[in-house]
């Protein structure tokens, strides 16, 4: 044994001097040639479990010089416990070795085998290294999910946290304390539960057609009031609970308790709430409860690529169910409906900070706008760029010259073969509105005021180019400047007068968070549900059920 520990500690480089003053206390042989096999880049299974959290498992036992971890009955079970709860995150206790752990590990340590003891403190390790990761962190990178996604994961040395939590028998709670700390976060955790409930309910597919409108008859409405009781929205006298279907009431009739709890069901799932039953409402009546919970598994999991700390005082855009939040202290302070980038040209994710808002901004038509956008539009109306305001000009920088827009032959001009830059003027017709709020970014996106309002007025609002629209963009102004005192409505109007472009800095820049939930839990503690309107859950969710080494989970069928 000691032959197997010096070869380790020799190719670590330690003198040998070290070694024959301070001789280390030498623990059981798998241990390090576990260890060297990571290193080596080979696969390592033990006790039919695969090790995973290689860098951070080498570096635990290394610092505590190869003794074994897991001798404390009480850790053991403390983490036994915190992996069975994990599907309440939407998370797979499978992937933290549940099954061995719960076989092996809680039995007393002496009633543990001798031969075992060294591969069970590996597996044990591993199994914590693992979830503590995933719970800070995220189990999924999100650049492999979507590579425009920008997420702020932190680093975490989960070997100290380990060692820590060993150290202070405080296996349990030192695992709770790394989720995130948000309500929003607990709230689907406890959604999620509730769904779980509905998992053995019987859910056959409901036939689309024909459309059903308040006062039709029909054998599926049983059903769908079932169904519509079971989620909650027929509400029961037991506010806590779904309503208990009656299955005495087998009325076929559309009546006047569908239609309160329809228009509530579809508003809920992001639907035009006019009562009428059609193929999108069936669609949401159809999804099972399964495809539910994993959707909701898909935010659970996006909670988690956030840091921790949003700031005191924040913007959070839910770009999937297009509204924005304003939060300070805690509190909402703020909610608007906001418009996002159409599915070609999606609204990304990340964070950065606000750090000045623009008074009559003038717009810099993006190059990639100017030809696809804009050059058909201009070709087919000659009088477009005087009526909106527009100016043309040649070059770029301060080169720039401008020029006469009728000179121009604009059929002649392509992609390769366009010269010209396009800035409209500070008006009532400039596509940004009035004010702009910038936090200069890669992705050169912004919030910004619109002159068309009427689209704020649609259930589903993808119809910018990747930038933000706000609803009521001064409301919004005057939250973010009111801690600048040269700054109040009135000289906001007064710049507003000038038609010029005004610039006014915050004194302390506020975070703003672009992010995409397509379930989310609202202040009322209503559950809402939205399309996943550029495509990001599947692969999410694909993710989230493979196993560590990338097997799929197998897919429920419908009954």
């Amino acid at each position: 044994m000691r032959d197997a520990r010096w070869k380790y500690l020799r190719s670590r480089g330690l003198a040998l001097i070290l070694l024959l003053a301070c001789p280390p206390v030498f623990s059981d042989d798998s241990i390090i040639n576990r260890i060297e096999a990571l290193q080596a880049g080979h696969p390592v299974t033990v006790l039919d479990a695969p090790i995973l959290a290689k860098e951070a498992l080498t570096r635990f036992y290394e610092l505590r010089e190869f003794d074994l971890a897991w001798d404390s009955y009480n850790a053991r079970r403390q983490l036994a416990q915190a992996i069975s709860e994990v599907a309440d995150q939407g998370l797979n206790p499978l992937d933290y070795h549940h099954e061995t752990i719960a076989a092996l590990a809680l039995q007393p340590t002496d009633q543990v085998e001798e031969e075992v003891r060294a591969d069970l403190d590996l597996v044990l390790s591993d199994a914590f290294l693992l979830l503590s990761s995933h719970l800070q962190a995220g189990k999924v990178n999100p650049r492999t999910i979507h590579a425009e996604w920008t997420a702020n994961r932190q680093d975490l040395e989960t070997h100290t946290v380990l060692a820590q939590a060993l150290d202070t028998n405080s296996v349990y709670q030192t695992l709770q304390q790394l989720k995130p700390s948000a309500p929003a976060y607990q709230k689907l955790v406890t959604a999620r539960r509730t769904l779980t409930a509905l998992l053995g309910q019987p859910w056959h597919e409901l036939a689309a057609t024909p459309t059903l409108r308040p006062g039709d008859n029909d054998p599926r409405i049983p059903e769908i009031r079932r169904r519509l009781a079971l989620l909650g929205d027929i509400p029961s006298a037991d506010h806590d609970r779904p309503a208990a279907y009656d299955a005495s009431v087998e009325s076929d009739s559309y009546d006047d308790e569908l239609l309160i709890a329809l228009p509530a069901f579809q508003a809920r799932h992001g639907l035009e709430p006019d009562g009428i039953i059609g193929r999108q409402t069936f669609a949401a009546l159809n999804r099972l409860p399964v495809e539910r919970i994993r959707q909701l598994d898909a935010s659970l999991e996006r909670w988690r690529w956030l840091p921790d700390d949003l700031g005191d005082t924040y913007l959070l855009v839910n770009i999937a169910g297009f509204e924005m939040t304003m939060v300070r202290s805690s509190e909402e302070i703020l909610r608007q409906r906001v418009i996002v980038g159409r599915p070609y040209r999606q609204t990304p994710v990340f964070s950065d900070r606000i750090r000045y808002l623009v008074f009559n901004p003038t717009w810099t038509v993006p190059r990639k706008l100017m030809i696809q956008d804009q050059l058909p539009i201009i070709r087919s109306d000659p009088g477009y760029l005087e009526r909106m305001n527009f100016k043309v000009y040649r070059g770029w920088g301060a080169d720039r010259v401008e020029v006469d827009p009728a000179t121009i032959d604009w059929h002649t001009l392509s992609a390769n073969n366009f010269p010209y830059q396009l800035v409209q003027e500070p008006g009532p017709m400039n596509a940004l509105g009035q004010i702009k709020f910038m936090f200069p970014n890669q992705y050169d996106i912004y919030l910004h005021d619109t002159p068309g309002q009427a689209l704020f007025g649609r259930a589903e609002r993808t119809f910018s180019s990747g930038c933000i629209r706000v609803e009521r963009p001064f409301e919004l102004a005057e939250h973010l400047l009111a801690g600048n005192s040269n700054w109040s409505r009135a000289n906001i109007d007064r710049a507003i007068e000038l038609r010029d472009p005004v610039n006014a800095m915050l004194r302390t820049p506020i975070p703003v968070h672009l992010q995409y939930w397509t379930v989310w839990v609202d202040q009322s503690g209503v559950i809402q549900f939205r399309n996943d309107i550029y495509g990001r859950d599947q692969r999410l969710i694909d993710a989230l059920r493979s196993d560590p080494q990338g097997a799929l989970m197998p897919t429920p069928r419908r009954p």
